[in-house]
C-alpha cells in the first residue's frame, strides 16, 4: 500500500504542473475619445432597453386596466417613464460632448 502511495504522489508531482501564465491586458480604447463614446454608447443601449421595458409595462397595464382608473394612471405612468428615458437616450450624446470639452477629449 505504502508503494501505491508512493507511486500516486510521483505521479502527480510529475505530471503537468499548472503554471500561471502571464496575461497582457491590452486596453480596447485608445483615446479618451474613444472611451467616452463607448460610454455614450453604452448608456444610449441601456437607455433605449429600459425605455421599451416601460413601453411595454405601460401597454401591458393600458390592456389589462379594464377601464380601472388607477390601472390607467399607473400605465400613464409607465409611458412618461418610457418617455423620459427616450429624452434620455436621445440627449447621450450632447451629455457626451459636454464630458469631452470637461476632458478635453479631441
Amino acid at each position: 500500500m505504502l508503494i501505491g502511495w508512493l507511486v500516486a504522489a510521483g505521479v502527480l508531482l510529475t505530471s503537468s504542473v499548472a503554471r500561471a501564465e502571464t496575461v497582457q491586458i491590452v486596453a480596447l480604447a485608445q483615446t479618451v475619445d474613444q472611451v467616452l463614446n463607448n460610454i455614450r454608447n453604452w448608456i444610449m443601449g441601456i437607455l433605449a432597453l429600459v425605455t421599451v421595458v416601460f413601453l411595454t409595462i405601460g401597454g401591458l397595464r393600458y390592456l389589462m386596466a379594464s377601464g380601472d382608473p388607477g390601472e390607467v394612471e399607473k400605465a400613464k405612468g409607465a409611458f412618461k417613464a418610457a418617455g423620459i428615458g427616450f429624452g434620455l437616450a436621445a440627449l447621450a450624446p450632447l451629455v457626451v460632448e459636454i464630458l469631452k470639452g470637461i476632458v478635453g477629449g479631441v
